[in-house]
Formats: structure tokens, sequence, C-alpha cells
């Protein structure tokens, strides 16, 4: 392969060790499907990295941890939002929930622009205000440190919105490890669309079999492991 796609959900170990798992809030997934275990349980495939030229990573999840986002549209914006209204933040979150879930997989369930006209609220201002909460998982820096160095080219692609995608990286400095940032606001499509592939500017990238499946740093379940580290030559 010269493309290495992947959603290495979460970092742990020593040194740069990729480990990929699932993440599951119960207020946003369903109980892990038993052949979602069973596919952790097998031997993993290791990407020959003397092939690969380019490796694209997901955003949140992958390289940053999910933690902020959970603290945010979970906890944050209700409360925030609820308390403008009335509110306390667990009947905002019943009124909220339903309103996510509509969304859920189109660019509007990621969409700033969209959540702010939807709900009369500022939502970058609250995320620009929380930004210290924006963290790297443990490791991914070094990960990405070993990709560069092997000469390849790393790639940002997130369905996280222009603003968010600026917000974090103002905070973390993304920008210093990835050759390119890509939000797939600039096409309009979620980066999972065929038709994302199939594009002029990711045509010659081919990018397929993104897992959605993830975990955060505060999981207490030892991580698969799912991709091999790169080591120089």
């Amino acid at each position: 392969p010269r493309v290495a796609c992947g959603s290495v959900r979460s970092w742990s170990g020593s040194g740069a060790d990729l480990r990929g798992a699932y993440h599951s809030h119960p207020s946003h997934h369903p109980p892990e499907p038993a052949h979602v275990s069973a596919a952790f349980e097998r031997p993993p495939v290791l990407p020959d990295w003397s092939a690969v030229r380019t490796v694209c990573l997901d955003m949140d999840g992958t390289v940053l941890d999910l933690r902020f986002d959970n603290l945010f549209w979970l906890e944050a914006l209700p409360h925030r939002w609820g308390a403008e209204r009335g509110l306390d933040a667990a009947a905002a979150l019943a009124q909220l929930k339903p309103r996510f879930d509509a969304k859920r997989g189109t660019l509007d369930w990621y969409c700033i622009d969209h959540w702010s006209e939807e709900l009369g609220f500022d939502v970058a201002a609250l995320k620009a205000e929380m930004h210290a909460h924006i963290r790297y998982l443990p490791g991914a820096t070094d990960f990405l440190d070993r990709v560069r160095a092997l000469g390849k080219r790393v790639l940002l692609t997130t369905n996280a919105h222009p603003i968010s995608l600026d917000i974090k990286n103002r905070q973390t400095e993304l920008s210093r490890h990835f050759d390119e940032l890509i939000s797939s606001h600039e096409f309009g499509v979620p980066k999972e669309s065929p038709s994302l592939a199939s594009s002029s500017r990711c045509s010659s990238v081919r990018c397929v079999g993104v897992s959605t499946l993830r975990r955060t740093s505060r999981s207490p379940r030892p991580l698969p492991r799912r991709w091999g580290t790169p080591r120089p030559r």
C-alpha cells in the first residue's frame, strides 16, 4: 500500500505504541456488538511502513483526546445553554440529545454554524473559552514525529468544522505535525463518503476503510495493538 489510513483512537504505553479500540459513552454509543469484540481478539495486521508514502489520521479520539468533546457536548453546552433558558443541565441535555441524534451521520452534526443557529447560542465562543481542555492523547506526538522522521506525508482528515479545527490547532499546534489539515466541510460531505475519495484534491490519496471505533485515554481496559510503530531506518 502507498497510503496508510487509520483511526488509531488511543495511544498508550512507552514510546509510540499505537493501540486502537473503541470509545463507548452511554449518551453516544450503543453496547459493543459481539462481532466488534471478536475483531479485536484477532491478530493485528501491521502495515509495511517501507511501502507507505502517505499516512492519514483522524483528529478527535485518534490524535486528540475525546474527553474535550464529551465535556463540551454532554456537560458544558447543556449547562450553559440550559442556564439561559431556566433549565438544569440534565433537563437541557434531554432536550438537546434528540436534536443531536437527528443529525448524526451528516455534516451538520459537526457544524458549528448549524448548531449556533439551531440553538440560538454562540457555540464557537464556548469552545474557544474551553480551549485549555484540548490536549493530545499520550504518545500521539511521538508517533507523528516518528512518521515524519521516516519522510512520510502526514494528513489530518477530520469531519470537524473549520472553526473547531482552528481552535484545536491554535491550542495544540497540530499544523506542526501534519503536512495538511483537511476538514471534510471543504468538500461538503463527511470524510466517510465515497465521493470525497473521488474528489480532485483527494484522488491521488486512496483513502479507504477508516474505522469509527474509538476509545479515550480514560479507558480502564487494556487496548489491543492495531498498528505497528514505525521505526527510523
